[in-house]
């Protein structure tokens, strides 16, 4: 079951971790749960605001909305569903 993205998303606290932590604890939660679950990312170091719209980027991931407040960024993520016949995100064909 997908969850409600307005209402009911998966929150995934990274405060207090730094560079390059939140990017990769961002990337391993988007890989364990199911396409189209929605995340909102916290995180306070500065450059992940940075870093993990960038390895969404690179792996395909949703950035959905991204807005600091105070000391906090909060990012909007979704691991997008797949195409029938599209080879897994997150991993290189061989």
């Amino acid at each position: 079951m997908v969850n409600d993205p307005e209402t009911n998303p998966e929150e995934l606290d990274l405060r207090g971790l730094k560079c390059p932590l939140p990017a990769l604890f961002a990337k391993r939660a988007l890989l364990r749960q199911k396409p189209g679950v929605l995340f909102e990312v916290l995180c306070d170091d500065p450059l992940a605001a940075v870093d993990i719209p960038h390895m969404c980027s690179q792996e395909a991931f949703e950035v959905l909305s991204s807005r600091r407040e105070g000391g906090v960024t909060r990012l909007r993520l979704r691991r997008p569903i797949v195409a029938a016949g599209a080879p897994p995100q997150g991993q290189d064909a061989q």
